[in-house]
């Protein structure tokens, strides 16, 4: 089994498409290990894409990250990173494909509705950013 972080992004909270999006990690054969609802400050979010600061895109990222809530999960399954990653499609959603969170759900770049770790180091990152020393849910069980 596998772990990645996904988020629900503040143009999909905002919306009203969190619950078509947990239906449909569900529908894919994931489990939720861990959600919260979240509210990035600047600051919070500039350290959770700390290896993008530097780049033309960092400051609209980062504010855009900070406009509203977003949705955290930890989710689980074989090869979850890829899986993921093929739920979501690709970043740009007007070259996504179609069935695709992002083709279905994104309207830009910058507003394309998810995010995914990109590799087991990320999500181990990603994961403790946001869920620090929380145990999580086994699989067969609750906590």
């Amino acid at each position: 089994m596998e772990r990645t972080l996904a988020i629900i992004k503040p143009d999909a909270v905002r919306r009203r498409l969190t619950g078509r999006i947990l239906a449909r990690i569900e529908e894919a054969g994931f489990q939720i290990r861990a959600m919260r609802l979240v509210q990035l400050t600047r600051t919070e979010a500039e350290g959770f894409y700390a290896v993008h600061r530097g780049k033309p895109f960092f400051p609209g990222l980062t504010e855009f990250m900070s406009s509203g809530p977003a949705v955290v999960l930890v989710l689980e399954a074989p090869g979850a990173i890829g899986r993921w990653r093929e739920l979501m499609g690709a970043t740009d959603p007007s070259k996504a494909a179609e069935g695709t969170l992002r083709r279905e759900y994104g309207t830009s770049i910058g507003e394309n509705a998810t995010h995914g770790s990109d590799a087991p180091e990320t999500a181990a990152f990603e994961i403790g950013y946001f869920f620090p020393g929380v145990e999580l849910a086994r699989a067969g069980g609750v906590g």
